[in-house]
């Protein structure tokens, strides 16, 4: 996500959480798909589960908005992958390098900045309304926060720098003596 448009009324709460919510599920559906095809089960299994928690609540979100005029935003501005409309953006580049844990971490960080937007929103909100959809949207995300961090725990940290490849020479070197 870029940056999102702050919230001030109910309507661009739910404008704001739809958009969260749709690109959550694209993306958590084709991290799944990317990870699966690459052998990846464990990682591409908790994705699978974030899709369909992400489906469920755009689904219950769109029905609670449904009828409310919602103010058009920019969907490039929730993107996990990118700052800058979609067409600009070289995705098999990015899929190419992925990792489980850079996987992980992208998603990490798409809920952690919606968790931050809706604790802003509710801090800042007048109206009781935006003030109670804020909170529990902000308490969902904490919940798939902690998914992640979880799975974090168990994905192998991708090599970095020449570093990090020393302590495996260094133990290779020492079993073949």
């Amino acid at each position: 996500m870029a940056h999102a448009t702050p919230i001030g009324t109910l309507a661009e709460c739910y404008a704001n959480a739809l958009a969260i919510e749709r690109e959550a599920t694209a993306r958590s559906a084709e991290f799944a798909e990317y990870l699966e095809e690459h052998g990846e089960q464990a990682t591409a299994e908790l994705f699978r589960r974030l899709a369909r928690f992400e489906r469920q609540h755009l689904e219950e979100l769109e029905r609670r908005a449904a009828g409310l005029p919602l103010p058009a935003l920019r969907s490039w501005e929730f993107s996990w992958l990118d700052n800058a409309p979609a067409e600009q953006v070289d995705r098999c580049f990015i899929f190419h390098l992925m990792t489980p844990h850079d996987a992980l971490k992208i998603a990490l960080g798409a809920e952690k900045r919606a968790q931050a937007l809706y604790e802003q929103a509710a801090a800042v909100s007048d109206d009781p309304a935006v003030k109670r959809l804020a909170r529990e949207l902000a308490s969902e995300e904490l919940e798939h926060i902690a998914w992640l961090e979880e799975g974090l725990l168990t994905a192998p940290r991708p090599f970095t720098t020449e570093a990090d490849y020393e302590p495996l020479f260094n133990r290779a070197f020492s079993l073949s003596q």
